[in-house]
């Protein structure tokens, strides 16, 4: 009898409706991430031997309906000066995301082919792929335990896409995905590469409150084959500005040719 009722009040604190790994992923996706955004970014590309090399770029981003829109151009150095990306990021999982890069030498708007997409963005450690978000139809979902990243609470998930397809385009077989609970906040993820048997640890490094946004202001993505670190890129984020005077049509191919 007092086992019987001591099973029962036990179980009374266990919750019975406990989220679910399609749910965390679903709220990871909608969780707000501003409109009508401009920043500055620094992207530091460090190769095995620690040699740096930076650049900086302009970024625009747009919501349109549940689509986004996504403009950025390289600053400096003068070796990829005015190079310019655009990206159409489509919540509609049966459209593939179209993606422009603009190369100012060769005064020509190149789309990137889905059979591109796993490659690298522009020699960093992210690729054209890790520039948009995920469609989280396109994968499984599986909560492997909660540790506790710097004092905050977290998920660590499986995410395992479901078709060869999504593996082609992404590069990766699978993650292993760390959220903040308290926020839905992608803080850490390890991402097994296909080709090489390489992986790559994605870390948010710096994460702040902007405008009541939380806002990745800092983070790197380090390639490793082994214990052997590869590569690494950092990007840093800097004068971020939600709610700006955007326009749809200024996110063009047009406005790839003509620059910053």
């Amino acid at each position: 009898m007092i086992f019987k009722t001591l099973l029962i009040a036990t179980l009374s604190l266990t919750p019975l409706f406990a989220i679910t790994a399609q749910e965390i992923a679903q709220k990871v996706h909608d969780r707000d991430e501003g409109d009508n955004l401009t920043s500055q970014m620094k992207m530091i590309l460090i190769d095995k031997n620690g040699h740096k090399r930076v650049r900086t770029l302009k970024t625009y981003a747009k919501d349109k309906g549940e689509d986004t829109l996504k403009l950025m151009f390289f600053l400096t150095p003068a070796d990829v000066q005015n190079t310019g990306f655009l990206t159409y990021d489509y919540e509609d999982s049966s459209k593939d995301d179209d993606q422009w890069l603009y190369l100012p030498e060769l005064r020509k708007v190149k789309r990137i082919a889905s059979s591109d997409k796993s490659s690298s963005f522009m020699g960093s450690d992210f690729t054209y792929s890790d520039m948009t978000s995920k469609n989280v139809e396109d994968y499984t979902y599986k909560i492997m335990k909660e540790p506790t990243i710097k004092g905050h609470k977290t998920w660590q998930m499986l995410v395992t896409p479901k078709t060869d397809k999504i593996i082609d385009e992404t590069g990766y077989t699978k993650s292993i995905a760390f959220i903040r609970q308290d926020n839905f906040v992608v803080v850490q993820a390890l991402n097994y590469i296909k080709i090489g048997k390489k992986l790559k640890y994605m870390m948010v490094t710096e994460l702040e409150k902007i405008d009541g946004i939380w806002t990745t202001t800092k983070i790197q993505m380090v390639t490793k084959k082994g214990k052997k670190t590869l590569h690494k890129t950092v990007l840093e984020f800097s004068n971020i500005k939600y709610n700006q005077d955007l326009k749809e049509s200024f996110f063009t191919t047009r406005t790839l040719e003509a620059g910053p």
